[in-house]
């Protein structure tokens, strides 16, 4: 198992960002950062309670740093325990300073029902108390910020300092957990997911050197000189109203990175669409994001494993099929919704039509070599996966904000983490007797004994599948493609035969997009390209497969 950080991430030059002070380091050092202690948190309901827990942990002089993309200030964290705005309050008023950075939709209160109203409610409660969140427009026309974040930084003992990073907004319908019954707070979305949609997400939590890197991540976001909303009469009177600055208040100084946690090695990338003004921090943007799944694609020789919510453009597809064609025992496994979220007769064709492409090109190249499924529960309601997960190889995976589509990769604001467990060659093989003792779980967490990559696809297979983590089918990932398609069999002939006899195990079935009428195809090709799934490079790259 490879697992050499220096061939995995992007060096300076690939990332293509020199202004940027993410890893900036001294002279030499590489882009990344390492000794560092990296903990999936599988679940809205386990991530909410680990920041619950770490939240509630804070004293006066710490402070909470963090980034979203839609937050409701009435989510709760736990399921008898307090909101996420009351507990961000409670902590300004207690003299934690809280900081936070989240969208400003463009359409403002046209579009209050999906982040405006709730972004303003959140960030209303916790200034009221004391704290400062901002509401940011400062993106490309048509973008948003997408970044989820959250940094804890403790005043008197900075190897307590914390980060997590990853897909789940601070709001409702993400807190679900293993059973998927859905969060009881949910939004309202397509109605083939019920009331309280089951919600599939993940995040990480991240301790050592790294949760400085965030920290800067943050700061360069907040330090920006621009006016945080884009100036008109109508958006000045709302900034008045709501009782929010154009621009925020000085961060006070940095602090020295914590000490090193544990054996990961971990690269933050971004992408930043280029805008005018431009970013100072990204003044051409910036698609690292891109640019190291095109690196990682290119090294994967076994398996391409891959949890997320759109799975949408041919440009992304294109490396993983130009990855297949090399690789003649290569083999993609995408796990992504059975509907989208909105499926109406305008929402739903763009989005369709740019998934089936992103599909057809690469089984195109490996037709019997590319699987894709969707989930459901034991009540088969199915399961919006929300995750944004890429494992290769079981060396090196991602966990973040950014989708597999145009826009997560040129336009939005993206952040996502790359991660190798530099001690992975250190520990047994898969499938040795110590590398799967049933006593360690996933073996994800502090002290595991699983390379890192390897335990967090057995977490996630495990679960979907139906079976234990110390599952010997589990162990090879170059014949999960096998083992997935049987268990999509198994449940489709159940579903087909009208759910005669025992239901079989796991939450697994073949993924087929509903088709999309010829007439529709006339337009939904052009939305998606240009509304729901823009390209925001520069228009020499545009349609082109280099990022």
């Amino acid at each position: 198992m490879d697992s050499s950080a220096e061939d995995w991430f992007l060096t300076r030059d690939e990332r293509g960002n020199a202004a940027t002070e993410v890893h900036a380091g001294c002279a030499g050092s590489p882009p990344w950062s390492e000794g560092n202690l990296v903990r999936p948190l599988i679940h809205g309901a386990t991530y909410f309670a680990r920041l619950h827990e770490e939240l509630s942990a804070l004293n006066s002089g710490d402070r909470v740093w963090f980034t979203d993309w839609r937050g409701d200030s009435d989510e709760r964290l736990t399921a008898d325990g307090p909101t996420i705005g009351e507990l961000l309050a409670r902590l300004a008023r207690a003299g934690v300073e809280v900081r936070g950075l989240i969208w400003r939709s463009h359409g403002e209160r046209v579009s209050a029902p999906m982040s405006w109203r709730s972004n303003e409610l959140l960030s209303r409660q916790i200034n009221d108390a004391g704290g400062e969140v901002l509401l940011d427009q400062r993106v490309r026309l048509f973008g948003c910020h997408h970044q989820k974040l959250v940094v804890i930084r403790r005043r008197n003992d900075p190897s307590l300092d914390t980060a997590f990073v990853g897909g789940i907004d601070l709001s409702h319908s993400r807190r679900d957990d293993a059973d998927h019954g859905g969060d009881p707070q949910a939004v309202a979305m397509d109605s083939r997911y019920g009331k309280t949609p089951p919600w599939h997400d993940a995040a990480l939590e991240l301790r050592g050197p790294v949760v400085a890197d965030v920290l800067e991540l943050f700061a360069e976001r907040w330090n920006d000189p621009h006016p945080l909303d884009r100036r008109t009469p109508y958006r000045m009177l709302l900034q008045r109203l709501a009782d929010m600055p154009r621009h925020p208040e000085p961060l006070p100084a940095t602090a020295p990175p914590p000490p090193p946690a544990g054996p990961h090695a971990v690269q933050l990338l971004r992408t930043y669409g280029m805008k005018h003004p431009p970013f100072p921090f990204a003044p051409d943007g910036e698609r690292s994001i891109a640019r190291a799944y095109t690196k990682a694609f290119a090294q994967a020789r076994s398996l391409i494993y891959i949890e997320d919510q759109y799975l949408w453009s041919e440009e992304v597809a294109a490396g993983i099929a130009t990855a297949l064609e090399n690789n003649p025992e290569l083999n993609v496994i995408a796990v992504v919704p059975r509907y989208p979220d909105s499926d109406g007769i305008l929402g739903g064709p763009p989005k369709r039509v740019g998934q089936m492409r992103a599909i057809s090109r690469m089984r195109r190249v490996a037709p019997g070599r590319v699987g894709v499924f969707d989930l459901e529960n034991t009540a088969g309601t199915p399961i919006y996966v929300h995750a944004k997960i890429c494992i290769i190889d079981d060396a090196w995976f991602t966990c973040g904000s950014d989708n597999f589509n145009r826009r997560s990769w040129t336009t939005d604001s993206e952040l996502t983490c790359a991660v190798v467990d530099t001690a992975a060659s250190q520990r047994e093989p898969p499938g040795t007797d110590s590398s799967t003792d049933a006593g360690q779980g996933a073996n994800t967490g502090p002290g595991a004994s699983r390379p890192l990559a390897y335990g967090l696809r057995l977490e996630l297979w495990a679960e979907h599948l139906g079976v234990d983590e110390d599952d010997p089918q589990l162990h090879s990932p170059a014949a999960g493609l096998e083992l997935w398609n049987a268990a999509a069999d198994a449940l489709d002939r159940w579903h087909a035969t009208g759910r005669h006899g025992p239901r079989p195990k796991g939450h697994v079935r073949h993924h087929a997009p509903e088709p999309v009428p010829p007439f529709q195809r006339l337009w939904a090709g052009a939305a998606n390209r240009l509304v729901v799934d823009p390209d925001g490079r520069p228009r020499r790259m545009r349609g082109t497969t280099p990022f």
